[in-house]
């Protein structure tokens, strides 16, 4: 038979469970509604009693992001990887971020960290392939897109981007075809680019 003590230390981890659920969750619904600012002041309140939960860290940092403050969403990320080494998704949203303010070095070491992760997403080696191709390293973007493409074959943009790199490197032929698939995968930008490039 369990104490009382014990009945009412249960019931009280149990309310304080529930309780640090919902602020989480309200963070959560918050931001997908995209009240972006209401969702920081939520996640502020989780994280206050929380500090390390990677969840509520990272929706932080992409609720910084999505307001364009890329310094304070940079710091989110990089404290949730702090605490979660492994995280892929966390990974390639520093990449991502990176990718935004055109610091492709930094987009790469990201992509690259998830990439050698075990079990890494087709989406890594698309990120990956990304920075390479914005640094100007061809032959390595082109195998990334392609890594990227042989993990996931219906992933139009790694078609589309890996077509115009053909493109630009003089791989007509094969850049045209690349933009056909991207098209026949529904990825908008795909046909203009081959009414462009492919006539």
């Amino acid at each position: 038979m369990k104490s009382k003590f014990q009945i009412y230390l249960s019931l009280f981890l149990l309310i304080v469970l529930i309780s640090c659920e919902s602020s989480s969750n309200e963070g959560d619904d918050l931001f997908a509604a995209e009240k972006y600012e209401e969702a920081i002041s939520a996640y502020d309140k989780f994280l206050s009693t929380n500090p390390r939960n990677i969840k509520a860290l990272y929706n932080r940092g992409r609720s910084y992001e999505e307001l364009g403050n890329f310094e304070l969403a940079e710091k989110d990320f990089i404290t949730a990887l702090d605490n979660d080494s492994k995280n892929v998704q966390v990974m390639l949203s520093l990449s991502n971020l990176f990718q935004k303010q055109k610091n492709h070095s930094s987009a790469l070491l990201y992509a690259d960290r998830a990439v050698e992760t075990p079990g890494a997403p087709a989406m890594a080696y698309f990120m990956k392939a990304r920075a390479l191709h914005q640094l100007g390293n061809t032959d390595e973007a082109l195998k990334e897109y392609s890594a990227a493409i042989k993990m996931e074959t219906d992933f139009g943009q790694a078609y589309y981007n890996r077509g115009l790199l053909k493109l630009a490197t003089n791989k007509k032929s094969s850049g045209c075809e690349d933009l056909t698939m991207a098209m026949k995968l529904n990825y908008a930008a795909a046909t203009e680019a081959k009414e462009k490039y492919c006539n």
